[in-house]
């Protein structure tokens, strides 16, 4: 997400708080859907869905991240202080979302310009372009 930081003194988010509001981090069960959220930031601690976005981000020390998240599906927000394994796994899940995405597109423009082709050859044929069309 951005270069590393390296800091001699501790922070309150080593110390157990969260840095906006000074407020101790809640430390869930791990069964809860709060603990579950946190292991796995792409999915929304709400509704569930595996979409949520990072909205912002900042190092809050050498080895944790400050995460605002956002879920596109019922507009959950939240925000709190991850470790850098947490942070780097959610970083995976997007560039593999992404690759999705980008390979979804690729099928969808291949499947456009494929009937467009169809469409011109039918047209050709039918004797309905004309040099004007141009």
């Amino acid at each position: 997400m951005a270069e590393r930081q390296s800091t001699d003194r501790p922070s309150r988010a080593t110390a157990g708080a969260d840095i906006a509001s000074g407020l101790p981090i809640a430390r869930p069960g791990h069964g809860s859907p709060a603990f579950r959220h946190r292991e796995a930031l792409h999915v929304c601690p709400t509704c569930e869905s595996l979409l949520v976005q990072p909205v912002d981000w900042t190092q809050a020390d050498a080895k944790h991240w400050q995460v605002e998240l956002r879920c596109p599906d019922c507009e959950w927000r939240g925000a709190g202080i991850y470790g850098q394994d947490v942070v780097d796994r959610y970083d995976e899940t997007l560039d593999e979302a992404m690759q999705a995405v980008l390979d979804d597109l690729q099928l969808l423009t291949r499947a456009n310009m494929e009937e467009q082709v169809e469409h011109f050859v039918t047209a050709l044929h039918a004797d309905l372009v004309l040099p004007e069309d141009f």
